[in-house]
């Protein structure tokens, strides 16, 4: 329990950041001239990256609601939820580069484009790897 806790110090401050810089990108003059579904893409990935957090600082909170006696049922829960925060993380980047590359470039392909090769690399990257190396431990 206490691994993944550890776990979850660790992740926290970057998304912490990306919260804030995802925050301040709407005060800025070039949001206003977004097209509306960019815009809705970004709060989209906003509220995916709000949900990431919750699931990520779930373990303390419940280990510390606990009196800090972990069992096996809490550590299922605590590491399930380190793990299922990934998916709306990688979800909101990828809403956040599809916001990102059409401020830039102004082209739905592009940016729809790239937003699915970020996202493809997230899944690669954060459950396939795994996923097969779970598979060739026998685990």
């Amino acid at each position: 329990m206490r691994n993944i806790i550890e776990e979850a110090r660790v992740i926290l401050p970057g998304l912490q950041a990306l919260f804030g810089f995802q925050t301040v990108a709407v005060f800025s003059e070039r949001f206003e001239d977004l097209a509306s579904f960019a815009k809705a893409c970004h709060v989209g990935g906003l509220v995916l990256v709000i949900v990431a957090v919750a699931m990520v600082m779930t373990p303390a909170i419940y280990y510390r609601a606990c009196r800090g006696h972990a069992n096996a049922p809490m550590v299922r829960v605590s590491a399930t939820m380190i793990r299922g925060a990934l998916a709306p993380l990688a979800c909101g980047l990828a809403l956040d580069v599809f916001t990102v590359f059409h401020a830039v470039t102004e082209s739905l392909a592009t940016s729809i484009t790239v937003a699915l090769a970020v996202f493809a690399l997230l899944v690669g990257l954060w459950f396939v790897l795994p996923g097969r190396a779970r598979r060739r431990a026998g685990k």
